[in-house]
């Protein structure tokens, strides 16, 4: 098979670090789009793209692009694609749909003429009528934007966030795609101390360590796309077989976090044993006024509470009051803080080196990076 144009999508804000991402996977022909980025492969980087993204959302492939103002052309454009080189006889392959400034507006009827056509393209390769859908599951989507219509396949299942480690969550975790984003944005290196003084359900913590050990994210988990006959079960394998490779067993990481809330810290003990990290990760239950944080040159990032995400403004006020105070009793210590709040420069009591717009879900954030000094080139 030539090679297939590919997607991996990615949260608004994030498509530079996933474009990096396939970069350093090896995939240079990219192209960046508004919640995407678009990149050439074959069966085999199916399978390797969905194990090693960090921040991308799903793994997609590109079925086809063409302009569609009628519903004539969508229906001839969509059956004119191989979809009978993908889809068995008793797959089900539902089509999902978004229309955006184009003039085939009701996403119902477009959805509709979606599967018609497949339909159609399928009657003619298994010579049927009727197609059970109890099989394996090819999940279809058509975007139509500016009148032109974009058909993909999904091949990743559930959204690549979900790495299989966390079965309970605190109230409103950030989604592990984000957290891997904000590790990756700042300076932390496996090398220096890392401390979350608002650990939560330890999502942070769990991501920099995967991090630090070049653990791939999707190492525990399964995909839609291994149920497919057209990737060769020999490609999955190989992929796994690389990541276990690629494991980095002698690295000593300093990675602590804690929470003022105990049940925060149990279920984030949980996630840690899952993820195979407790060795690596130690958890403890105390307020950020009592932090102590261990090592010099370290990093602190966190995602501290605020009002409109657990609905007490003066604690999560106090609490960034307090994170500004710690701040002082480690110079040599760098900030990067996850936060809504157009006050966290005021409660750090300085101006930030750097600021990062991030979207957590609809609500628009900032990362704020305080830049301590780096560590002696002897100690790095």
């Amino acid at each position: 098979m030539t090679k297939l144009n590919l997607i991996a999508t990615a949260p608004m804000g994030l498509e530079a670090i996933v474009a990096r991402e396939l970069k350093e996977l090896g995939y240079t022909d990219t192209v960046t789009e508004n919640g995407r980025v678009n990149f050439k492969g074959d069966l085999h980087d199916i399978a390797r793209a969905n194990l090693w993204l960090r921040t991308a959302g799903r793994v997609l492939v590109n079925m086809g692009r063409f302009n569609a103002t009628t519903f004539d052309e969508l229906f001839e454009g969509v059956k004119a694609l191989n979809w009978d080189e993908w889809i068995p006889a008793d797959a089900e392959f539902p089509v999902n749909g978004r229309s955006h400034k184009s003039q085939l507006t009701s996403v119902p009827a477009v959805q509709g003429i979606v599967k018609k056509a497949i339909v159609e393209k399928l009657k003619e390769k298994h010579g049927t009528e009727w197609f059970p859908e109890e099989g394996p599951r090819y999940v279809i989507e058509v975007i139509l934007l500016n009148d032109e219509a974009l058909l993909t396949l999904d091949t990743s299942g559930s959204g690549l966030h979900k790495r299989g480690y966390r079965i309970a969550a605190t109230e409103a975790p950030l989604r592990e795609t984000m957290a891997s984003a904000i590790v990756q944005l700042s300076r932390w290196k496996a090398d220096r101390p890392l401390y979350d003084p608002f650990c939560g359900s330890g999502t942070i913590l769990i991501e920099a360590a995967m991090i630090g050990l070049n653990i791939a994210p999707g190492l525990n988990r399964s995909f839609d796309a291994e149920q497919w006959g057209i990737i060769p079960e020999e490609a999955w394998d190989k992929a796994r077989d690389e990541a276990y490779d690629s494991v980095k067993d002698d690295v000593q990481l300093q990675i602590s976090g804690s929470d003022i809330d105990p049940h925060a810290i149990e279920i984030a003990q949980q996630a840690v044993r899952r993820a195979g990290l407790g060795k690596e990760i130690k958890l403890s239950v105390a307020p950020v006024s009592k932090i102590k944080p261990q090592g010099d040159y370290g990093v602190i990032i966190t995602n501290p509470p605020y009002g409109e995400r657990l609905g007490d403004e003066k604690e999560a006020e106090l609490a960034m009051r307090q994170l500004g105070k710690v701040s002082l009793y480690y110079p040599n210590w760098s900030y990067f803080i996850f936060s809504p709040s157009a006050d966290v420069e005021h409660y750090m009591g300085k101006v930030a080196d750097k600021k990062r717009k991030l979207y957590n879900g609809r609500i628009q954030c900032n990362l704020h990076s305080f830049f301590g000094p780096l560590p002696p080139r002897n100690m790095s």
